[in-house]
């Protein structure tokens, strides 16, 4: 795993000759242009309060990005400026020749910016733990120090909503409080995510139900995340031409709205559950989706059936159950390939948080998968392409390899394509050795 962090330096070996000095004269150059960031706050402060007026149709939520968005900026800006300064101040008073020094305090503002960044993603809530979690997977990728503080505390411990704002959504959204609606609600959450926080609740006809509530005023903010995002993002493009991340933007504002919307999340369930119901379904009955209660269900309120079962990394929750983890690993590789290759539909969340296991009430095991919110269709072209690619890494075929990756829009950076997606480095990938399998 520890060669994987590094996979970008292994694919671009021979262009790292220079070693530990082009290393860290690297560094220093990319936190140099700090003097940039400060000129471009002015700009950014100024714009961002410009852009409010265009993000909302209604007076209270144009009053309330007026001021979500210049808040944001503030935060952003501050804890851009405190990374980078960590990382120039903190590396430039390391001695050149003194290597051990530099990896020690390279790993030292790894973790205090890691530190700073989930602050922030806290502070901001909405999008930003969002993008939070997304670190929290790339551990293939990023320093060990972003990805393990992402993934401690953002993955099914994010920020809780007050009950009263929660009491307020279902109000407005169902035409009546909950405990009206439900014979019992529990008002403290089992579990909060980015945008929503999960309640226990039992129907009137004594049913144990999971209610998802999306926290309140999501819209309003997510919008000011949106424009503060796409503002630093075109910032940065002014001041490092190079960095042109307006392609995540883009995906932002396309996969936004889906996710605020459960209405969305309920067909993404409704196609999956028929899905691997089907008679050509390789896994029935050992996978199950939640049931959903239409008429307990709104635009952001989900109520559903409650699951007990242990997540899938939990080790002593699996014996308990008698469930090999072996085995429980191949039922979900099965899960998602089927759903992938045979049905087009990608679940975009897939992390151990939304899914479970448990025993059905026939005693057998089933893998439960929750969350719907994002799904993206694929087309039996990319299906096709995809299938070669994954046949061609299987078989350790170089030549297919690159062609497969580079239909699929991977370019030259193939070999980083590869890597990502068997998670070792290319010098394995391309390895037609049964031990390196």
């Amino acid at each position: 795993m520890h060669s994987l962090r590094r996979l970008p330096v292994l694919l671009a070996r021979h262009r790292l000759v220079s070693g530990f000095q082009s290393q860290q004269q690297s560094t220093l150059a990319v936190a140099a242009p700090l003097q940039k960031v400060a000129v471009g706050v002015k700009y950014l402060f100024g714009a961002g309060v410009a852009l409010w007026a265009s993000q909302s149709e209604t007076v209270m939520e144009n009053a309330r990005l007026a001021y979500l968005i210049p808040t944001r900026l503030a935060r952003d800006i501050a804890t851009a400026a405190s990374i980078v300064a960590d990382y120039k101040v903190s590396l430039r008073s390391v001695p050149g020749d003194n290597l051990d020094a530099y990896e020690e305090q390279l790993h030292a503002c790894h973790q205090r910016s890691a530190d700073k960044l989930l602050n922030l993603c806290f502070d901001n809530g909405g999008i930003y733990v969002k993008l939070g979690q997304h670190i929290g997977q790339l551990d293939h990728l990023l320093p060990e120090e972003y990805v393990k503080t992402m993934k401690a505390h953002l993955l099914d411990k994010c920020p809780v909503s007050p009950w009263f704002e929660i009491r307020r959504t279902i109000t407005e959204d169902l035409g009546a409080p909950p405990e009206q609606l439900f014979k019992q609600f529990e008002p403290t959450p089992i579990a909060s995510a980015s945008l929503a926080q999960v309640h226990v609740a039992y129907g009137h006809d004594g049913r144990k139900l999971a209610v998802k509530v999306q926290h309140y005023g999501l819209r309003e903010s997510c919008a000011a995340d949106v424009a503060t995002i796409e503002f630093l993002v075109r910032a940065v493009k002014v001041m490092f031409p190079d960095f042109d991340y307006m392609w995540l933007v883009d995906e932002i504002k396309h996969n936004l709205p889906l996710e605020l919307d459960f209405m969305h999340e309920i067909s993404n369930a409704v196609r999956c559950r028929q899905n691997l119901n089907s008679p050509k379904s390789t896994v029935a009955k050992r996978v199950h989706i939640p049931e959903v209660y239409p008429n307990l269900t709104s635009h952001r309120v989900l109520t559903m059936e409650f699951i007990d079962g242990v997540q899938v990394t939990d080790k002593q929750g699996l014996q308990r159950l008698g469930v090999s983890p072996r085995n429980l690993a191949q039922l979900v590789s099965e899960t998602f390939n089927e759903m992938i290759f045979i049905h087009g539909d990608v679940h975009c969340d897939p992390h151990a948080a939304n899914m479970l296991v448990r025993r059905d009430p026939g005693g057998s095991s089933q893998l439960v998968l929750l969350d719907h919110g994002l799904y993206r269709q694929i087309d039996d072209d990319f299906r096709r392409e995809y299938a070669a690619l994954w046949q061609a890494l299987i078989l350790a075929d170089k030549q297919g390899i690159k062609q497969h990756a580079e239909s699929m829009n991977a370019g030259d950076a193939y070999p980083l394509f590869a890597a990502m997606l068997t998670m070792r480095p290319w010098d394995q990938v391309g390895c037609d050795s049964l031990t390196e399998l």
